[in-house]
């Protein structure tokens, strides 16, 4: 049996103070174990992402100080009773096979791995999970963080057998080896990159976008077999391009935007992508980014990065007024969901991965009745979406691998003591993904 040896002592901690916009750096004690399935781990490094900025501004619904932060890579310093070697009985392989000393990276919500929620892979939503900084669980903006249910929560980078993979297997464990993909770069995998692999996949996998997949009318889309000509009217060369627009170019609308890029790449898809953003500096870090893709890695269709109003323009002239397939809208506000419901075509679909507020939807029923909108809202499951999420990362390592240059998605690397100065800036747009790093 493993015996639960957490450190003990005092630590520094990222704190969150109501009502708003103050953030502390506080010495608050070392987490323990508290529960047989608990890990803890060592933070190397921890993310401040865009929905951080909910809690900061005092947008959620939020009273009670705790440590910020749900992107944390670490190191496993401590474990609880229940991981046995070769003795999970039915569990997560990882109460087999986590040990101490094994490099681990957390998505942004605790998964139980075991119940029905979590077997149908919506592992987001998980009835025993909690969300890291916030209220229910001290978050990973700090030196030491435990990590409940973590044999179903955790990836292990230390034993990529123990998760799948579309990469060859030589391809991922070189890496993961040293030399190989950076913490920094591997730390992306907690949130950001999920979610935006999520809503790619969402949209293109959505039922009201298989007319243009297929190249058949609905619902034949639907139906395997080959039927003979009936009255439908063939398809045009129009009427199988995919567009799309993406609304809000922070590091999760980056990364959906990559995502979307490489779906139709790789399926060989024609496509109008439109990527909006009302920030210059966001627009001009995603031209960046797009600059820095391979040929392979972005297709055969046409990309633009506009302003609001000038997307508007060039999806009414891509489509001649018809509007966009589908609308991934990565912002979490209402102004958001009106543009996309206004880009959308009739029978399109808007996919949410931002996080909302209590403000109600900013349309009426009759509005979605009259255009037959489909809406995919909600957060992403990260756990399930890690494997996608790994490969895309290990194939665009030419924007997800650096830090600080035009085309990386991590501007800097700091430590604690910027951690004030850090929220402003990012909440201001005057600075992109920033990492901290608990021991600089």
């Amino acid at each position: 049996m493993t015996t639960p040896i957490s450190p003990s002592g005092q630590q520094k901690a990222v704190r969150w103070h109501p009502p708003s916009y103050d953030i502390r750096v506080e010495t608050v004690p070392v987490p323990q174990i508290q529960f047989p399935d608990d890990a803890i781990v060592k933070v190397t490094l921890a993310a401040l992402c865009g929905s951080d900025l909910h809690i900061y501004r005092g947008h959620g619904g939020v009273d009670k100080v705790h440590t910020c932060g749900h992107e944390f890579i670490g190191e496993v310093v401590a474990l609880g009773t229940s991981y046995v070697p070769n003795n999970a009985q039915g569990r997560p392989a990882l109460y087999s096979s986590l040990k101490v000393g094994h490099k681990v990276v957390s998505p942004f919500t605790v998964s139980c791995g075991e119940c029905h929620v979590c077997r149908l892979g919506y592992t987001g939503r998980c009835p025993e999970g909690f969300l890291f900084g916030s209220p229910a669980l001290e978050g990973g903006q700090a030196q030491y963080v435990r990590v409940p249910k973590a044999g179903g929560t955790l990836f292990n980078l230390s034993d990529p057998s123990t998760w799948s993979s579309n990469l060859p297997q030589d391809v991922k464990e070189k890496a993961l080896s040293t030399g190989g993909l950076s913490d920094s770069s591997l730390l992306m995998l907690a949130d950001i990159l999920p979610t935006g692999v999520f809503a790619a996949l969402q949209a293109i996998n959505h039922p009201k976008v298989a007319p243009v997949i297929t190249g058949k009318p609905w619902p034949l889309c639907f139906n395997q077999s080959d039927f003979g000509p009936g009255n439908e009217v063939s398809f045009t060369s129009e009427d199988r391009v995919l567009t799309v627009a993406i609304i809000g170019l922070g590091p999760v609308g980056v990364c959906a935007t990559v995502s979307m890029l490489d779906v139709a790449a790789t399926r060989q898809l024609p496509f109008r992508i439109v990527a909006i953003d009302p920030v210059d500096a966001r627009r001009e870090k995603m031209k960046a980014v797009y600059a820095a893709i391979d040929e392979g890695g972005r297709g055969k269709g046409d990309f633009a990065v506009l302003s609001i109003e000038e997307a508007k323009v060039k999806v009414k002239e891509w489509t001649k007024g018809v509007g966009c397939t589908a609308v991934l809208e990565v912002v979490g506000n209402t102004s958001a969901l009106d543009l996309a419901y206004d880009l959308v075509r009739a029978f399109g679909v808007i996919v949410s991965v931002g996080v909302h507020g209590a403000p109600p939807l900013p349309f009426t029923g009759r509005q979605l009745y009259n255009k037959n909108v489909s809406l995919d809202f909600g957060r992403c499951p990260a756990r399930a979406m890690f494997p996608p999420a790994f490969d895309l990362l290990v194939k665009r390592q030419d924007v997800f691998g650096g830090v600080g240059e035009a085309a990386s998605l991590i501007d800097r690397v700091v430590n604690f003591d910027e951690a004030v100065e850090s929220y402003r800036a990012f909440d201001k747009g005057e600075v992109g993904k920033v990492i901290f790093d608990p021991w600089k």
